[in-house]
């Protein structure tokens, strides 16, 4: 029998192929098989007739993303600083390289100053005179963050230097609060303008050093003074702070580097609406950032709703030790790496890079205890926790400056699809069902089966 060459495209076409079509490449995790960010040989076995179907819209584009990936904290550095040349080399090359075994983390976090996963608290601008003061930043040093987050960061530039860079404070220092105290406490209004210098003063001298960065939160957590370092700012004193002495201050060092508001949990949308509500503080904020501690993250497109000029972070979320594959795996995918992006998220940042067996450093009077490193370091031994295999699903492929693009949202079947600068499509599904989940995935005119286990994740390039 001879098949005409129309007739074999229809039937290339009726089993799942385009003339356009490429194979996808396939990254499954499926904790109940120890299958954990793992290429597979065959793009997605199917095993039976689809019963669903995850359509792609390449052209509805929304949001582009900035990156993923997670707080380089003084502890994550000085793990790393404790391993031999060669060990440390071959882990950053893994995190932050380009080769086939690494999962290409493209963006950072960084503490302004000390973190509660630092040894203990300092500020960039401390007194020996518990009384004193120092409007002119005087005593203004990079200090502490030379000895560890410095080096660990050149090394990591020096693998992939286009990675991007946002910063968080903590606490400002002492004297600029109305408790001198590390933890808690507010920022004095006659230091606002000090304070707005200050962090001036931060990016310049991280800028004479190398380091760009991009974007600044101006408080973490500024709803949690109870955190140690930390820093009640209440709406109405962030909004005033940007729009009469920070936003000012950026445009007159010709300061580049993006303003953005909040950076606390989902239940409070009300605050970055009213920051970004002030007239005078709206044309100096680039968007605003969110953790998901509290409330849900459908959160995000109410702000975006509010204020569609403006761009949303999703900038933490720790792991609590001693971790669990399957469950924290499945929650993070589902509301972080998939939620977060079809809120308008820009980025997906979870919590530490690294930990130590004894989870320290971190502050007292409240610094984290539990929190869970994406690896942990023990010597020169590292161990691939939650975070990691949940960031690599995106990492690994979906570039930065790759924009989010349409996708229908079958039942079971939470999923997040990107179109890179190449071309390229990347798709994120989750199957949350009890059972494992046929189905077919199309863009245009390419389709192909695929199949998923129950509570697995899986992402398909092509």
């Amino acid at each position: 029998m001879t098949i005409r060459p129309t007739l074999l495209l229809l039937l290339l076409l009726s089993f799942g192929y385009s003339a356009k079509a490429q194979k996808p490449s396939f990254w499954l995790t499926d904790p109940k098989s120890g299958i954990l960010f793992q290429k597979q040989a065959e793009p997605s076995p199917s095993l039976g007739m689809p019963t669903a179907k995850i359509s792609l819209y390449p052209d509805s584009t929304f949001q582009t993303m900035d990156g993923f990936g997670f707080t380089l904290s003084q502890g994550s550095a000085t793990h790393f600083l404790a391993m031999s040349d060669s060990a440390r080399k071959a882990v950053l090359l893994e995190l932050f390289g380009d080769g086939e075994k690494d999962i290409r983390i493209s963006y950072l976090r960084l503490s302004v100053a000390a973190s509660d996963l630092n040894a203990f608290p300092f500020s960039y601008n401390d007194l020996k005179d518990p009384k004193g003061t120092d409007p002119s930043l005087s005593q203004f040093s990079l200090s502490y963050d030379t000895l560890d987050v410095l080096p660990i960061l050149k090394q990591i530039l020096a693998v992939n230097p286009k990675i991007k860079l946002m910063a968080s404070p903590w606490s400002p220092p002492t004297w600029m609060k109305d408790n001198r105290d590390t933890r808690g406490g507010s920022l004095l209004p006659e230091f606002e303008a000090s304070y707005a210098q200050y962090l001036v003063k931060y990016i310049q001298e991280m800028g004479k050093r190398g380091f760009t960065i991009d974007a600044l939160t101006i408080q973490n957590e500024p709803l949690h003074p109870g955190n140690n370092p930390s820093l009640l700012m209440l709406p109405e004193q962030q909004a005033r702070f940007i729009g009469q002495h920070l936003g000012p201050a950026f445009q007159q060092a010709e300061i580049k580097t993006k303003i953005i508001v909040y950076d606390h949990n989902a239940d409070r949308p009300d605050y970055p609406i009213t920051v970004l509500s002030d007239p005078k503080a709206n044309p100096y904020i680039d968007g605003s950032a969110f953790h998901l501690y509290g409330g849900q993250i459908e959160t995000l497109s109410e702000v975006h709703r509010a204020f569609p000029d403006k761009h949303l972070y999703f900038t933490e979320q720790w792991v609590g030790s001693p971790g669990n594959m399957e469950g924290d795996i499945a929650w993070h995918v589902k509301n972080l790496l998939i939620g977060a992006p079809r809120n308008w998220a820009k980025t997906v940042l979870e919590w530490n890079l690294s930990s130590n067996p004894s989870l320290s450093p971190h502050t007292d009077r409240g610094g984290c205890h539990r929190c869970l490193g994406a690896i942990t370091i023990d010597s020169d031994a590292v161990t691939r926790n939650p975070a990691y295999y949940i960031i690599a699903h995106a990492s690994k492929l979906v570039d930065p400056g790759s924009y989010r693009i349409g996708s229908s949202m079958p039942e079971g079947l939470p999923n997040v699809a990107f179109i890179r600068a190449d071309g390229k499509q990347v798709l994120i599904v989750q199957n949350d069902s009890n059972a494992t989940k046929q189905f077919e995935i199309r863009s245009g005119n390419q389709h192909f089966k695929a199949s998923l286990p129950a509570g697995a994740t899986g992402t398909w390039l092509w």
